[in-house]
């Protein structure tokens, strides 16, 4: 969460930097850190999945985090009152790094054959790995004679063929002096500072069922209407939501 979910969600809500120079922006990411609300134990939701206790090497009783999901809030002009819902875990349905910005409803209805508090809300979905994509949902309406609407998602797909993986791009940038992608010590500092209040003052892990997305606790950090956007193991162009 700290060391590489926390640099995505830096890299969303980081002004534009001066210039495209490692510095700038590292500066910027630093700024949002700086802005994040430290963590509390309402803010968080630790899991293990079942069966973690038998792996080998594992304690009896052992109350290591397999999965954290947090609630962030960044203390800013352009984030205010913006909730920012991260979670990461292992043994869950699917194998992803996805980031989904979900947009606030119009309070007026375009479509009228819904309450407008049961439709899904508009989204832009960028997936990381595996496979670049960036997809957008938006309400259209439906193939018949009445204005009815449906939601739609529209994606676009980044064929990479051997592609380096993220460790080997990491080596050539360090060889070539390129530190774009590496996080600067004030960044590091910053960030730990979010997360230091929960690191020994939180709950128990909670169990969870493998092969899943994680404890049904984690539902209670979302807001009223909210819900979690899970990845799909692949991603496809014009697929209804």
């Amino acid at each position: 969460v700290e060391n590489h979910l926390f640099q995505v969600v830096a890299l969303l809500a980081m002004d534009a930097p001066a210039s495209i120079a490692a510095e700038d922006q590292r500066s910027e990411k630093v700024k949002v850190f700086r802005s994040m609300r430290p963590l509390t134990r309402g803010d968080i939701v630790r899991g293990q999945y079942i069966g973690y206790l038998n792996e080998d090497g594992v304690a009896p009783g052992s109350d290591t985090e397999t999965y954290c999901a947090a609630r962030v809030h960044i203390d800013s002009w352009r984030w205010d009152g913006v909730p920012w819902y991260i979670r990461a875990g292992k043994r869950l349905a699917v194998t992803a790094t996805e980031v989904v910005v979900e947009l606030r409803s119009p309070p007026q209805r375009l479509f009228a054959e819904s309450p407008r508090q049961s439709i899904q809300a508009n989204y832009l979905r960028f997936r990381l790995e595996p496979g670049p994509a960036i997809a957008i949902a938006a309400r259209l309406k439906r193939s018949a004679d009445e204005f009815s609407g449906v939601q739609r998602e529209f994606s676009l797909l980044e064929e990479q063929r051997g592609a380096e993986s993220p460790y080997d791009r990491l080596l050539g940038d360090a060889m070539a002096g390129d530190d774009t992608l590496f996080t600067s010590e004030a960044a590091v500092e910053a960030a730990w500072t979010v997360v230091d209040p929960i690191l020994k003052r939180h709950r128990r892990a909670v169990p969870y069922q493998p092969a899943g997305w994680g404890p049904k606790q984690a539902d209670a950090l979302l807001g009223p209407g909210e819900r979690w956007h899970n990845p799909r193991r692949t991603v496809v162009a014009s697929t209804e939501s």
